[in-house]
């Protein structure tokens, strides 16, 4: 069973976290711009360990939810980020965003697929 008010919570964080993070790296975008990706999804990644293990705390974890959690997730980074890159002055068309930032966010349900076969291993 999904709680949904801590998996929405804990969605909103899994993407203000790198969001942040990404303003504070964003002179390396300008210098290098692989290491930028590389970073930003080593925070994704990060981002969602730590916010799985919150979730599921005290709790078994289940390989269903744990991906459910996961694609919500990803549809809650997607629904929060690529407004703010289709129109303003970070204007991307959306082949940019999902090629540059968008497929990142498939991390969250592969790594929470991952993380749950562990467990059940």
């Amino acid at each position: 069973m999904i709680l949904w008010k801590r998996a929405a919570a804990l969605g909103f964080v899994s993407w203000l976290v790198p969001f942040a993070i990404s303003f504070a790296v964003i002179p390396v975008k300008k210098s290098n711009a692989p290491l930028f990706a590389t970073l930003m999804y080593l925070v994704v990644l990060v981002t969602a360990g730590v916010l799985l293990a919150r979730y599921f705390r005290d709790r078994p974890v289940a390989l269903g939810e744990a991906v459910s959690v996961g694609v919500l997730w990803l549809a809650m980074n997607l629904g929060f980020d690529y407004p703010m890159f289709a129109h303003g002055p970070m204007t991307m068309t959306p082949l940019q965003y999902y090629s540059e930032i968008g497929l990142v966010y498939l991390a969250f349900p592969v790594f929470a697929l991952g993380a749950a076969r562990l467990v059940h291993a």
